[in-house]
């Protein structure tokens, strides 16, 4: 059996690498030069299950409207004359109701507590090497506010078998020394340390090479035009190829390409609920290796996520949504780098920081859509928002046991909703 993957970042090259494993044919199709280029080229480097509390909460849009006129607000929204910008603004507001964010949350920690087992399964069975450290996650709070509200999602976490736990101001300085510099600051933590952090482009690239050496044929610089039907399924895509249009065969064909997935769908009749929501991070070089943090942290009241990836700082955050636009905010990064500087003053080299922005596809729910559609042949992989390093493994799994004909532990299919 033939199936063609459209797109290869992270969430499309783990899904081949899956699919390739249990015996498939698999041909990736990709619009940039190699792998992981877009969205999984400088992400926040967090595996963070502690971090999969939707968007979408009862407190959301209280919040959202005191953000709506701050140049500095975590979360923006820039209205456009988009229809499909303001359906999925309704979409969001309606998954903001109590239930339906309970539902959310346990399948996104459901989803990301697999994800993150089936990471380490691969680990095992690969030797991959991505600067990943395996030294837990620690969420940290500068606002008293912000620390008592987050004790309820930790503690429904817990419940959900997360284990973050919620620690004083001298145990996360003990965990992490660098917060030294900020603990006057300090009002408290959470920590959870199953969770983890690691460089989602290397391990793309990294893993990208295994599957070619696998049998995994790669066709980059190849840009997916459409999807033709044959007898009520979908059985071949539309190519152009340095300007040469062509068609590939596929038998199943899995759509995972991040926020540019629903546009291509639309013909199908299909009107997925995934909008990009613009991020940004910075990268900095470590100075002085003491005064740099190797826990990889969160910031929930600034909402930025902090990772060392080698001899060097990631600090990511911030969404807009802000229709496709991926140009660089210069102050939006200043910002990030302001802050990470403020943290750890002495950790990096400030005047050689980099700058990178990419499109996050994102659902109303937080819940991606992973599985079958109401096409025959047609399988989505996609709509991971901020998580899809962190449940880009068990997406893959998941899907692999859809295609195979059976039901993992977790319906994402698309329905329709």
């Amino acid at each position: 059996m033939h199936v063609a993957v459209l797109g290869a970042g992270v969430i499309g090259t783990t899904t081949a690498w899956y699919l390739r494993e249990a015996g498939y044919d698999v041909t990736v199709v990709e619009r940039r030069g190699g792998p992981g280029e877009e969205t999984s080229f400088a992400n926040g480097g967090q595996v963070s299950v502690s971090h999969a509390e939707p968007w979408a909460s009862p407190g959301a849009p209280a919040q959202l409207l005191r953000w709506l006129f701050r140049s500095d607000a975590p979360l923006r929204f820039r209205p456009r004359l988009d229809p499909h910008q303001w359906a999925w603004g309704l979409r969001f507001l309606s998954e903001c109701r109590s239930r339906r964010y309970a539902r959310n949350l346990e399948t996104v920690v459901r989803l990301g507590l697999y994800s993150r087992q089936c990471l380490s399964e691969l680990r095992e069975r690969t030797g991959i090497e991505y600067h990943q450290r395996r030294e837990g996650i620690l969420h940290f709070y500068t606002d008293p506010d912000v620390y008592a509200a987050a004790h309820g999602p930790a503690a429904r976490m817990r419940a959900l078998g997360c284990e973050r736990d919620v620690i004083d101001v001298a145990d996360a300085v003990a965990r992490e020394p660098a917060l030294g510099t900020l603990q006057p600051e300090l009002r408290g933590a959470t920590w959870t340390p199953g969770d983890e952090s690691g460089d989602a482009h290397v391990f793309t690239r990294q893993l990208a090479g295994m599957a070619g050496a696998a049998g995994v044929r790669f066709l980059f610089n190849s840009r997916v035009m459409g999807l033709e039907t044959e007898g009520g399924a979908v059985r071949r895509v539309r190519l152009n190829q340095a300007g040469a249009f062509t068609h590939l065969e596929a038998d199943a064909v899995v759509v995972a390409l991040g926020s540019f997935s629903a546009p291509l769908l639309r013909p199908q009749g299909i009107n997925l609920p995934v909008y990009p929501a613009r991020g940004y991070s910075v990268t900095v070089p470590v100075r002085d290796p003491e005064q740099a943090y190797t826990v990889s942290l969160i910031d929930d009241e600034y909402k930025l996520v902090y990772s060392r990836l080698g001899d060097e700082l990631r600090v990511a955050g911030m969404a807009e949504i802000d229709g496709w636009r991926q140009d660089i905010d210069p102050a939006r990064c200043r910002q990030i780098l302001d802050r990470l500087a403020h943290c750890f003053p002495k950790a990096g080299h400030w005047d050689q920081a980099r700058f990178w922005a990419g499109l996050r596809p994102a659902t109303p729910s937080s819940v991606p859509f992973v599985g079958a559609t109401p096409w025959p042949g047609l399988y989505l992989n996609t709509g991971h928002g901020t998580l899809g390093w962190t449940n880009a493994c068990g997406s893959a799994a998941l899907l692999s046991e859809r295609i195979a004909g059976e039901m993992g532990p977790l319906d994402l299919d698309y329905h329709g909703r």
